[in-house]
C-alpha cells in the first residue's frame, strides 16, 4: 500500500489533515512528522506517494526538507502549506520543485483536490517510469535477438560497412543466401540509426500473393476490391519515421515494382482505390537472396528501381565461407536454448565443434541453429563428434 507523509509541528493541525485525508483516501496509509529533521529521515527510510510539509518547523523549515528531499529522491512530490506565506515563498516552493502550495488556513475542499491530482500525477509519472524500463527491457532483448554473432574478417567488414551506413538514410540492398543473416544486417542498421526510435517494419514479399502486393505495401481503401471492407493502412505508411525493410525484393511483381520506385522518387504513396497521396517518410532498405543482375537481363526486375535500391550493397556470405565462426554461434545458440527452456546450456567438445565447422551449410546459420537445438536434445553433454556424426545429415 502506497503511503502518505503529513510534516507538520502543530499536532492539532497534522491531526485534521490524516483525519480528513484518511477518510478520502482508504487505500493509502499515513504517517506522521512532527519537525522537519523528522520528515527527513522518514524520506530516507522509506518511500512515499505523496508529502505535505508545512514550511516553519524547528530543526528543518519545509523549504529545507524539499530541497533534501528533492536532492536524494527527485521523483518525490510535495504540498507546500504555510501560515506565514507570501507570493515569493510560494513562487520560491514552486521553483524548488514543490507540486503546490497551499495558504494556511487551509481551504479543505481545495487541499483535497490538489492531493488528488498530486496522486494522480505522480502514478502516471511512475507508471511512465515503469512503461519506459518495459520498452528499454524489450529493446534490449529486440537488439539481442538481432545480434550478430562471429569475430571473422568477413563479418568485422559488414559491421565496418553498417557502422557508416547506419548514421545515413542512404538506402541498402543486402545480397545473400537463404539463412545467412540478411534480416540482422537490416535490423542492425536500424537500430544503429537515428530512426531507431520510429518503427522497423518487415515485409516478406515473396510470401505476399501478387495481387495483394500493392495492398499491403500502400494501403486500400473501403469497397477497392472483394475483401476490402475497411480502409487500410500500408506498410509504408506505418513505417513514416522509421525503416521498411523489403525482404525478398526480388519475388516481387513487376507491377508492384513500378509502384515502389514512384514511392522511392516522391516519397508518396497512392492506395489502393485512391486517388489521394499520403506523404511518407521511410528509409527503405532491401534484401534478396537472387543475383538481380540476371533477374534484369531476363526482364524480370526493373533496372531503375535495381540503382534506386543499391546505393549501398552490403553481401552476406553464406556460412561456409565463415566457419571460424561457427564456435561462437554454436555457444551462442546453445545458451540462447537453454535460456528459452529454463534448462542448463549443454558444451560441445572441441571434436564436435570440428566436425562441424567441415559440414556443408547449405542452410546457413538457420540451419547451424536447428542442429545445434537437435544435439541439445539428442546429444550427450557434452556434445560429440559421434554425436554430430550420428544426428547430423550430411
Amino acid at each position: 500500500m502506497q503511503k502518505i507523509l503529513i510534516v507538520e509541528d502543530e499536532k492539532a493541525i497534522s491531526g485534521v489533515l490524516h483525519s480528513i485525508l484518511s477518510d478520502e483516501l482508504p487505500d493509502y496509509q499515513f504517517e506522521i512528522a512532527e519537525d522537519g529533521l523528522e520528515g527527513f529521515k522518514f524520506i530516507e527510510k522509506e518511500d512515499f506517494a505523496l508529502v505535505i510539509s508545512d514550511i516553519k518547523m524547528p530543526k528543518i523549515s519545509g523549504t529545507e526538507l524539499l530541497k533534501q528531499s528533492l536532492a536524494l529522491k527527485p521523483e518525490s512530490t510535495f504540498i507546500m502549506i504555510s501560515g506565514h506565506a507570501d507570493i515569493d515563498t510560494a513562487v520560491g516552493c514552486l521553483r524548488e520543485g514543490a507540486y503546490d502550495f497551499i495558504s494556511k488556513p487551509i481551504d479543505i475542499n481545495r487541499l483535497i483536490t490538489s492531493v488528488k491530482n498530486a496522486l494522480d500525477k505522480g502514478n502516471l509519472q511512475k507508471a511512465n517510469s515503469n512503461l519506459k524500463q518495459e520498452n528499454s527491457q524489450l529493446k534490449k532483448k529486440v537488439n539481442k535477438k538481432y545480434q550478430m554473432i562471429g569475430q571473422s574478417p568477413a563479418l568485422k567488414k559488414i559491421q565496418e560497412i553498417i557502422d557508416k551506413v547506419a548514421v545515413s538514410d542512404a538506402r541498402v540492398l543486402v545480397t545473400g543466401p537463404n539463412g545467412a543473416g540478411k534480416e540482422l544486417v537490416a535490423h542492425a542498421i536500424h537500430s544503429q540509426s537515428e530512426r531507431s526510435r520510429g518503427p522497423m517494419i518487415e515485409v516478406n514479399c515473396a510470401a505476399i500473393p501478387s495481387e495483394l502486393i500493392e495492398s499491403e505495401l500502400f494501403g486500400h481503401v473501403k469497397g477497392s476490391f472483394t475483401g476490402a471492407i475497411k480502409d487500410k493502412s500500408g506498410k509504408f505508411e506505418q513505417a513514416t519515421g522509421g525503416t521498411i525493410f523489403l525482404d525478398e525484393i526480388g519475388d516481387m511483381s513487376l507491377v508492384a515494382q513500378a509502384k515502389v520506385l514512384r514511392a522511392l522518387q516522391e516519397s508518396k504513396v497512392s492506395p489502393v482505390g485512391s486517388d489521394k497521396e499520403i506523404k511518407v517518410d521511410v528509409r527503405v532498405i532491401a534484401a534478396t537472396n537472387k543475383n538481380l543482375a540476371k533477374e534484369i537481363e531476363q526482364g524480370k526486375f526493373r533496372e531503375d528501381l535495381y540503382h534506386r535500391l543499391s546505393v549501398i550493397e552490403i553481401s552476406v556470405p553464406s556460412l561456409n565461407d565463415r566457419v571460424e565462426d561457427i564456435p561462437l554461434l554454436v555457444e551462442h545458440f546453445t545458451n540462447s536454448i537453454a535460456s528459452e527452456n529454463g534448462s542448463a546450456a549443454k558444451k560441445f567438445d572441441d571434436k564436435s565443434i570440428k566436425a562441424l565447422q567441415q559440414y556443408d551449410w547449405t542452410g546457413n546459420i538457420r540451419e547451424l541453429r536447428n542442429v545445434v537445438e537437435r544435439l541439445i536434445i539428442l546429444g550427450a553433454d557434452p556434445v560429440t563428434a559421434d554425436d554430430v556424426a550420428s544426428f547430423v545429415k550430411k
